[in-house]
C-alpha cells in the first residue's frame, strides 16, 4: 500500500524516496505543481537498480542505465521536434521506425547522431576529406549556398599554385625553353624563374646524338648524324608543344657551324620538327657559358678561368672582377678565345678507345699548341697576390663531371652532388692518372662514364691538362651546367623575370606613411597565407640549378 501523506512528510529514517525503491513520480510541491528536483547530473536512476520496475511511462527500465542528464535532456528535445519532421520507414519485423528527415543526407541514407554533432577543438566542425564542412538547417539555403561556393573555389584553383614565389591573387611564373643542339648532345631544359639568378627546372631532356661524328674527315654531316639528331629533336618539340612557354630560344654550335651541310640541316629539322635552330658565333657561345656559371663566382673572388670542352670546340674566357660587380658576370669578360678542338674531333685524330700515355701526350702538345697564340694576362696578375686565393679555374662539360663522378666514386652520376664541388690540384692530377691507366672495357663499366663517353673522356682530359699547365691554380670548381642555363639567365634578365615589385607604402590615419605599423600588419599577412603555403614555395625551389 502507498502512503497518501508520502509528499507532505519527511522521509522516515533520514532514507530518500529513491532508496526506499520507490520510482519516480511526479508529486506536487508545496501545492505549485512543480516537479521534485532530479538526482544529480551522472548519478544512476534509482529505477535502474531496481528490475522489473518501470520507468518514465512508456520506456523500458534498461534504457535508463547510468544515462547522464544532458542525455535525458537531448532526447526530450528531438521527441520535442520530431512531429515537424519525421518519416516513417519500415523496420525489422514490420514495425514502424520514426526517422528524422533533417539527420538524412541527399542519398538517403541515416546519418548518426556521433556523426552530425562531430565537434573539434574550439567548437569548430570537424573537417572530413580535406572539404570544408558545412552546417545544414532545415530550411536554410546559407549552408547550401556556402558550401557551393566553397567547392567552386577549390575546383578553380590551379593545380600548380605552389610554384615558386606564386601565391592566392598572383599569376604563375612564366616558362622559359633552351635548347642546345652540339657536336656531341642534343640538350633541351624548360624552367622558371624563382630567386633572382635562380630558377627552377620543370622539363628536361638530354641525348647524345654525335652530330658531329666524322666531320673531321670529310667537313659534312653524315646522314645517320642527322637522322639520330632528327630524331632526338622531334621529342623535343613535342615537349615544347605540350606547354605554354613565355620565350625560348634554340641554339646549334660548332657542328653546324663549321660543316658544309649545317644550313640545309637546319632546314630539314623545321620541316619535319617545325623547330627553328640558330646557329651561334664563338663569342656568343662564350658568353652564354660564362652566363649559365654565374652562381658559381663567389664574392671574394677577383678573376677566373672559365672553360667549356665541347665536343668540336673549346671555349675559354678570362673574367676579371672589380668593386662594382655587375649583375651579369659576362659583362666581366677581359679576354676569350674559341679553340677548334673539342673530345669528338680529338678522339678522332687520334684515337679514342685505346690510349696509351705517349698518345695522351701527344693530344696535350697539340691542345698547348693551339693556347700559345691566345693573348692574356699573365697568372700573377689574374692570382691578384702571392696567396693567389682570388683567382680559380671553373670547369663546365662532361669532362670535369665524370672526373668530379669518379673522384666521387658515385654508383651512379649525380648532378646534385657533382654541380659545385671544389677539386684540388692535385686530386685532378689523381684522377686523371686513373682514367688513364684503365682500359676501353674499364672506362665503359664505370657508372659515372658508360660506354657512350668511354672514347671521349681521355680526350677531354688531355684538353684539361693543357689548360691547367696553361693557368695553374690551386683548386677547381665543377660546374654542371652550360649554354642552356646561360640562355635561360639571359632571357629572364631581359624580361626582367626577377624584378620584383615594391611594396605598396600605405597612409595611416594621421597623414604620415604607416611604415612602422606596417611591419606588424607584414607578420600577419604573412601568417594569413599560412605556413603551407610557404613551405610549398621552399620546396619548390629546393631544386635549384
Amino acid at each position: 500500500m502507498r502512503d497518501p501523506d508520502h509528499g507532505a512528510r519527511p522521509a522516515e529514517n533520514g532514507a530518500s524516496a529513491a532508496d526506499r525503491g520507490e520510482g519516480h513520480k511526479h508529486v506536487p510541491r508545496g501545492g505549485k505543481g512543480k516537479r521534485r528536483r532530479r538526482r544529480p547530473s551522472g548519478s544512476p536512476s534509482a529505477v535502474a537498480s531496481q528490475s522489473g520496475q518501470a520507468g518514465e511511462a512508456g520506456r523500458p527500465a534498461g534504457l535508463e542505465v547510468a544515462e547522464p542528464a544532458r542525455k535525458r535532456k537531448r532526447r526530450r528535445r528531438s521527441k520535442a521536434a520530431r512531429p515537424q519532421g519525421q518519416t516513417a520507414t519500415a523496420g525489422s519485423g514490420g514495425s514502424v521506425e520514426l526517422v528524422d528527415a533533417a539527420i538524412t543526407d541527399k542519398k538517403g541514407h541515416k546519418r548518426s547522431k556521433k556523426a552530425r554533432h562531430r565537434r573539434g577543438l574550439q567548437g569548430r566542425p570537424l573537417a572530413s576529406n580535406g572539404k570544408a564542412h558545412v552546417t545544414e538547417r532545415p530550411g536554410d539555403q546559407r549552408g547550401a549556398e556556402t558550401a557551393a561556393a566553397s567547392q567552386s573555389a577549390q575546383a578553380s584553383r590551379p593545380e600548380n599554385l605552389r610554384a615558386p614565389f606564386v601565391t592566392a591573387g598572383e599569376p604563375q611564373a612564366p616558362l622559359y625553353a633552351a635548347l642546345d643542339l652540339g657536336t656531341n648532345n642534343c640538350r633541351l631544359l624548360v624552367a622558371q624563374p624563382t630567386r633572382p639568378g635562380q630558377f627552377r627546372v620543370v622539363d628536361a631532356f638530354s641525348r647524345i646524338v654525335r652530330l658531329g661524328e666524322g666531320l673531321g674527315a670529310s667537313g659534312r654531316l653524315s646522314d645517320d648524324a642527322m637522322e639520330r639528331s632528327v630524331e632526338a629533336l622531334k621529342i623535343c618539340a613535342a615537349k615544347l608543344n605540350a606547354r605554354s612557354i613565355r620565350r625560348r630560344r634554340l641554339i646549334a654550335t660548332e657542328a653546324a657551324r663549321s660543316a658544309a651541310n649545317g644550313e640545309t640541316f637546319l632546314k630539314r629539322v623545321a620541316e619535319e620538327t617545325g623547330l627553328e635552330l640558330e646557329i651561334i658565333d664563338r663569342e656568343t657561345e662564350a658568353r652564354l657559358a660564362v652566363s649559365g656559371c654565374s652562381s658559381l663566382v663567389d664574392r671574394e673572388t677577383r678573376s677566373v678561368v672559365l672553360f667549356d670542352i665541347g665536343g668540336g670546340s673549346s671555349e675559354i674566357a678570362i673574367i676579371r672582377i672589380g668593386d662594382n660587380r655587375s649583375s651579369r658576370l659576362a659583362n666581366h669578360i677581359t679576354h676569350w678565345t674559341s679553340l677548334p678542338v673539342g673530345v669528338v674531333t680529338l678522339s678522332e685524330r687520334h684515337g679514342g678507345e685505346h690510349v696509351t700515355p705517349q698518345s695522351f701526350e701527344e693530344m696535350v702538345r697539340e691542345v698547348e699548341g693551339m693556347l700559345a697564340r691566345f693573348d692574356s694576362p699573365p697568372v700573377e696578375a689574374l692570382a691578384n697576390g702571392a696567396s693567389g686565393n682570388g683567382f680559380h679555374l671553373i670547369g663546365t662539360s662532361g669532362t670535369v663531371t665524370t672526373l668530379a663522378g669518379v673522384h666521387l666514386d658515385l654508383p651512379r652520376y649525380d648532378r646534385r652532388k657533382v654541380d659545385g664541388l671544389w677539386l684540388s690540384d692535385d686530386e685532378v692530377s689523381a684522377m686523371q692518372s686513373r682514367l688513364l691507366s684503365w682500359d676501353f672495357e674499364a672506362r665503359a663499366a664505370n657508372p659515372c662514364i658508360g660506354p657512350d663517353r668511354a672514347d671521349l673522356v681521355l680526350a677531354g682530359c688531355a684538353i684539361l691538362e693543357a689548360i691547367r699547365r696553361r693557368w695553374p691554380s690551386t683548386r677547381m670548381r665543377v660546374a654542371d651546367r652550360g649554354l642552356r642555363e646561360g640562355l635561360l639567365t639571359d632571357m629572364m634578365a631581359d624580361d626582367g623575370a626577377w624584378r620584383r615589385a615594391r611594396p605598396r607604402r600605405h597612409r595611416n590615419f594621421n597623414g604620415g606613411t604607416a611604415n612602422q605599423e606596417g611591419s606588424k600588419a607584414h607578420e600577419g599577412n604573412k601568417a594569413h597565407h599560412g605556413n603551407k603555403a610557404h613551405e610549398g614555395n621552399r620546396a619548390h625551389e629546393g631544386n635549384k640549378v
